[in-house]
């Protein structure tokens, strides 16, 4: 089967999706061409080159994330012109601006089912956009989703959520969770706690992501300066546009000496292997890598009810959930997992890392995603229609 993967987020967990997936694709046998922006993140290009190394053809085309029509309809046309040239049999888009330009240039084309991952829809983030941008990004959703073969959503709380949405039709939403490699998680070197300026006797929580609102670091933050323990440290570990506005905020609050800003790392199996506790904040997720990738390394998990984490995370097995924006539940959790000694928190870190290898990994995700694409192309019924 050939495949068309187009995306232009090609950064954080979304960057981790597609070099698994398409790294894995190539491994079954596909033929994988990818349409792939390097402009948020030009360290992506050494990803790139590993793809073409397991067997992947990559064709950069400088999308962005805001809306340029003059440059949008020049990419769309781009991404049309190669699909004549190679006609795919599956054009799979990913997020908001490539799902626009793919499905679009697809749809004018003709050529190739089309399958698109969302990551979560962007009109949900109302902490980020206006409400007239996000009744735009749902009216292009809705009528783009018509058109649409397949829609994969990356866990069964993201599924709901798109059916609740009320922009794409059920029967054709699948669910194929995200999955990682246990092993890249296992027995990793930490940091030293001195190069963090993190006390040994301090407990240390770690949040691994972009400084952004959809992030919830300002969240976290703000758990850290109620938390009765003084014993909490919090590490930040991610770049974006809110650090000044994060920066301040802990001064504001008093917190600023236990708040630890890393900036970019890309070290972060080494960070999580030296953390005691994994926090995901986040206002909005799909199915956070994070969480994954913390239960993977055995480490317990206190994360925001959003989707994906509501799948992964056993309140009292694995970790503990709290509702979005919830900082007084938060810190409270805080200090309960501060309060349990290291052999608890090590339990139930271990319980996390079982939960990952019996459910989540890379040959499932990838697997699974090869049947939607002969679902969508008429070859096979898919067994990953949701049914709620």
């Amino acid at each position: 089967m050939r495949v068309l993967e187009v995306m232009e987020c090609t950064i954080g967990g979304t960057r981790r999706h597609l070099v698994d997936l398409a790294g894995g694709l190539a491994e079954c046998g596909d033929d994988v061409h990818l349409v792939v922006a390097v402009e948020r993140m030009a360290a992506f290009r050494a990803d790139l080159q590993a793809l073409e190394a397991r067997g992947c053809t990559v064709h950069e085309l400088p999308m962005v994330r805001s809306i340029s029509p003059k440059r949008d309809l020049s990419h769309k046309r781009a991404i049309a012109s190669l699909l004549r040239e190679l006609q795919p049999d599956v054009v799979h888009t990913h997020s908001s601006k490539a799902g626009v330009l793919g499905r679009s240039a697809s749809m004018s084309t003709g050529i190739g089912a089309r399958v698109h991952t969302p990551h979560t829809f962007a009109f949900l983030f109302d902490a980020m956009f206006s409400a007239p941008k996000r009744l735009l990004f749902r009216g292009i959703e809705k009528q783009l989703a018509k058109s649409t073969d397949r829609m994969i959503a990356v866990s069964q709380g993201e599924a709901s959520t798109m059916v609740k949405a009320g922009v794409v039709a059920q029967q054709k939403v699948c669910v194929v969770p995200n999955g990682v490699d246990p092993e890249q998680w296992s027995g990793v070197a930490p940091v030293s706690r001195l190069e963090l300026g993190v006390p040994e006797s301090g407990v240390m929580v770690l949040v691994a992501g972009l400084l952004n609102s959809a992030k919830g670091q300002d969240i976290a933050i703000e758990a850290l300066a109620q938390a009765r323990s003084q014993e909490l440290y919090l590490v930040l570990a991610g770049h974006g546009e809110d650090l000044e506005a994060l920066q301040a905020l802990a001064e504001r609050l008093g917190v600023q000496k236990r708040v630890r800003f890393l900036g970019w790392r890309d070290d972060v199996p080494a960070l999580v292997a030296s953390s005691d506790i994994v926090l995901l904040p986040s206002r909005w997720e799909g199915m956070p890598y994070v969480v994954l990738e913390a239960m993977a390394a055995a480490r317990p998990v206190v994360a925001t009810r959003v989707d994906g984490a509501t799948d992964l995370v056993v309140p009292g097995q694995t970790g503990e959930l709290v509702d979005v924006m919830d900082v007084a539940r938060m810190a409270q959790a805080l200090d309960r997992m501060a309060e349990l000694s290291k052999g608890q928190r090590v339990e139930l870190g271990q319980a996390g890392e079982a939960r990952i290898r019996s459910a989540y990994s890379i040959e499932h995700m990838v697997a699974s995603t090869r049947e939607v694409f002969r679902s969508a192309t008429g070859n096979e019924s898919s067994k990953q229609e949701i049914t709620a």
